[in-house]
């Protein structure tokens, strides 16, 4: 059970990490507005997809844990 906390603590940095990345590349991007509104799309699309992908990860290892089928 202590992976999964430790699965856990990873998926909340990588997330706080992309998120702080993504605020600081907004900040020092020279395009102009509508460039970084459509970057933005992207990346949040990105994350979404990431954090959905490890949040299944976390999920099935939680099972295989608990030994539920």
């Amino acid at each position: 059970m202590e992976k999964s906390n430790n699965n856990g603590k990873m998926i909340g940095a990588l997330l706080v990490g992309a998120a702080i990345g993504g605020a600081l590349g907004i900040l020092f991007a020279p395009d102009k507005g509508s460039s970084t509104r459509k970057k933005l799309v992207s990346k949040g699309g990105d994350i979404k997809d990431l954090a959905q992908e490890k949040y299944n990860d976390l999920l099935s290892e939680i099972k295989k844990d608990l030994k539920i089928a």
